[in-house]
């Protein structure tokens, strides 16, 4: 069952991962297409936005990062998978658990494009575009290095 449980916590975090670095980017665009001639608050274009932002966040998000942390708690709770007197574990933990505060941000930004009250240019939504890159930086080398 080991393997299976390491394919899925695989799986489960390639598609979470995918969703945490597309958000930023159609955010990016969301704002940048607001500020060009033609595309208003709640127009097509802003309701197609919307509609995208929605089902990256409600279908492949939300799932991925809850099978993320099942699976991946069951390879925690595998007994000989983890050394607690290593710092890698406690190393991953963070960067996951900011992983998830930066999914729930997202999710917030989220209904701020909705009600439009999104106060952040595409400079800064391309910045934080950059938080997961840097996050997965820690967790892989924490995984694979086991300092």
């Amino acid at each position: 069952m080991y393997l299976w449980n390491k394919s899925l916590h695989v799986m489960s975090v390639l598609a979470w991962m995918a969703g945490l670095f597309y958000l930023p980017r159609l955010y990016v665009y969301h704002v940048e297409g607001l500020k060009k001639q033609g595309v208003t608050r709640g127009s097509d274009m802003d309701l197609l936005f919307q509609h995208q932002e929605r089902l990256l966040m409600k279908a492949i998000m939300h799932p991925a990062a809850i099978s993320t942390w099942f699976f991946g708690l069951c390879l925690v709770f595998t007994p000989g998978i983890v050394w607690w007197d290593s710092i890698w574990p406690y190393a991953k933990g963070f960067g996951i658990i900011a992983m998830t505060i930066f999914h729930l941000y997202l999710a917030k930004a989220r209904f701020k494009f909705i009600d439009g009250t999104n106060n952040l240019a595409g400079r800064q939504w391309r910045m934080m575009n950059e938080i997961p890159t840097l996050l997965m930086v820690l967790i892989v080398l924490a995984v694979i290095l086991k300092f």
